[in-house]
C-alpha cells in the first residue's frame, strides 16, 4: 500500500535576474548551430539535497545565486537571449541580461518526501516557477533557477534550460562549474568553449548516408486502443544489478560479455513497450537514441568545454512481429547495429537531413509507435555538489510518450538506472508484465 502524498506549501519570492558578476561581459551576437536550431523548447532538471551539518550556517539561495552570477562571467552568452534572423536561423544577443532565479521555503523535510523526488515528480510545479509557456524560446531568460530550503535544512535546485543554446552534457558542465565556484575555485576546471560552425549542414546540405529509419513511414494503423487512448500512466522502473543480470542471462554467449547495459536496457525496454501495445504484426515501430558525440568521432573534434548540442541521434526499425517474436538477443543486435553506423559521415548527414527536411512534429500515434531513449547516466547531475554533498537524486522530473531518459540513481543503498515510462494505463498494464517476464532471474 502506497503512503499517501505529503501536503505542503511553498512560499516563492519575486523572481529576480541575476547578471553576470563583472560590469562588462562581451555584447556580440554569437550563431547557434544547426543542431542547436532544432531543439527548440525548455527542458527541466532537478535537484535534491539533504541537510549537512557541516554547512551550518550557511544558506545554499545565497551560495548557490553568487555562484550563478560568477559562473556566468564564462558563461555570458546564457545570460543573453536567443533571436531568430534570416531563414530563421537562431542567434544569442550577449546583451548580459541575466538569468531567472526565485528563492523559496517549503513546510516539508525530505524524509516526507519520500519516493515522490523520483519521476514523475508530482510536486514539480512547486518547486520550479511556472514561467508561461507563451513565453517561447525567443527574447526570454535562458536559464531559470528555483532553489527552496526544505524543514529539514535540505534543499531542492530546480531548473529550466533553454535547449537550444545546451544539451544534457552542456548543462551538467555549466552547473558543475557553478558547484565548483560554490565550493571556492575561482574559475571553473573546464572552461567554456563556442565553436557552434562544428555542428552546422555542409553547403548545399548533402545526404550521402541513407537515413531512411528517420522517415515515420508508419503503417495506416487503426488501433483504437492506442491511438484514442486519455488515460495515461507515468511511472518510474528501477534497474538494478539484479536485473541486469536477469537481462544478460537472455542472451546467447557471443552477446554476454560484449553488451553495454545501454544496448541491454534499450533493447528491453523497445522490446517490451512494443510487445504491450498490441499492434499489428506488420506495423513497423522505430527506437531512436541520442549519441553523443564528445570523444567518440575524433574526426569532428568536438573540443572539452563545448556545452553546445553536440548528439546525432542514431535509429534502427523493425516490424513488430520481429521484434516480439524473437529472443532478447536479436534485438541487442538490431541496436548494436544502429550504434556502429555511428561516423563523421553520418553525423553530418544526420545534420544535413534535419537541415532540409526542418523540425517535425509527431502525432500521438507516431509517439505511440515510435521512442526515443536518452542515456543521461553519464552527465553528471547526480555529481552537482554545491558543498552540501552530491544530490539524493538528479536529473530529469519526468517522462513523456515517446521518450525517456535514462538516470543514475542510488536507492534505499543500491546503485542502479531510473527510466520514467509514460504510456495509455491499460498499455502499462501489459508493459509492466513484459518486463517483469524479462527481468526475471533465468538460471541458464
Amino acid at each position: 500500500m502506497s503512503s499517501p502524498s505529503p501536503v505542503f506549501s511553498v512560499r516563492r519570492q519575486a523572481p529576480q535576474l541575476i547578471e553576470p558578476a563583472v560590469a562588462q561581459t562581451p555584447r556580440e551576437l554569437k550563431h547557434l548551430s544547426d543542431i542547436d536550431g532544432l531543439w527548440r523548447f525548455n527542458t527541466p532538471i532537478i535537484l535534491f539535497y539533504k541537510n549537512n551539518p557541516s554547512m551550518k550556517g550557511k544558506d545554499p539561495v545565497i551560495v548557490i545565486r553568487e555562484a550563478l552570477g560568477r559562473a556566468l562571467v564564462h558563461y555570458y552568452p546564457l545570460a543573453g537571449r536567443v533571436r531568430e534572423g534570416p531563414n530563421k536561423k537562431l542567434m544569442v544577443d550577449c546583451t548580459g541580461q541575466g538569468i531567472l532565479f526565485v528563492e523559496a521555503e517549503a513546510n516539508i523535510t525530505l524524509e516526507q518526501l519520500g519516493d515522490s523526488i523520483y519521476p514523475p515528480c508530482g510536486f514539480f510545479d512547486e518547486f520550479l516557477y511556472n514561467v508561461s509557456a507563451s513565453e517561447g524560446i525567443l527574447n526570454s531568460p535562458l536559464l531559470l533557477f528555483q532553489v527552496t530550503r526544505l524543514a529539514c535544512g535540505g534543499f531542492i535546485v530546480a531548473i529550466s534550460f533553454n535547449h537550444t543554446m545546451c544539451d544534457g552534457p552542456g548543462i551538467a558542465q555549466f552547473l558543475n562549474a557553478v558547484a565548483e565556484i560554490a565550493c571556492g575555485k575561482q574559475a571553473p576546471s573546464i572552461l567554456p568553449i563556442w565553436n557552434r560552425e562544428l555542428f552546422n549542414a555542409r553547403d548545399p546540405p548533402c545526404k550521402t548516408i541513407n537515413l531512411r529509419k528517420y522517415e515515420d513511414a508508419t503503417h495506416n494503423s487503426q488501433n483504437v486502443g492506442v491511438t484514442n487512448s486519455t488515460n495515461m500512466s507515468c511511472k518510474s522502473f528501477f534497474f538494478y544489478p539484479r536485473e541486469f543480470k536477469a537481462l544478460r542471462n537472455h542472451l546467447p554467449p557471443h552477446l554476454k560479455n560484449c553488451t553495454t547495459r545501454f544496448e541491454l536496457l534499450t533493447a528491453c525496454l523497445w522490446k517490451c513497450r512494443t510487445a504491450a501495445l498490441g499492434l499489428k504484426p506488420d506495423d513497423l515501430v522505430l527506437v531512436s537514441f541520442p549519441i553523443n558525440s564528445r570523444g567518440k568521432l575524433q574526426n569532428m573534434h568536438v573540443p572539452l568545454g563545448y556545452y553546445g548540442n553536440a548528439f546525432v541521434l542514431a535509429a534502427v526499425s523493425s516490424m513488430v512481429n520481429n521484434l516480439c517474436d524473437n529472443p532478447l538477443g536479436y534485438v541487442v543486435g538490431l541496436v548494436k547495429e544502429a550504434k556502429a553506423q555511428m561516423s563523421e559521415e553520418y553525423a553530418k548527414s544526420s545534420v544535413d537531413r534535419m537541415v532540409i527536411q526542418g523540425p517535425t512534429m509527431h502525432t500521438t500515434f507516431e509517439r505511440m509507435l515510435n521512442i526515443t531513449l536518452a542515456d543521461n547516466t553519464h552527465s553528471g547531475f547526480d555529481e552537482v555538489d554545491f558543498g552540501w554533498g552530491k544530490p539524493v537524486y538528479g536529473g530529469i522530473p519526468w517522462g513523456q510518450l515517446g521518450s525517456s531518459t535514462y538516470n543514475r540513481c542510488n536507492k534505499n543503498g543500491m546503485e542502479g538506472v531510473l527510466v520514467p515510462i509514460c504510456l495509455p494505463s491499460s498499455v502499462m498494464e501489459r508493459f509492466q508484465k513484459e518486463l517483469k517476464i524479462m527481468t526475471q532471474r533465468l538460471t541458464s
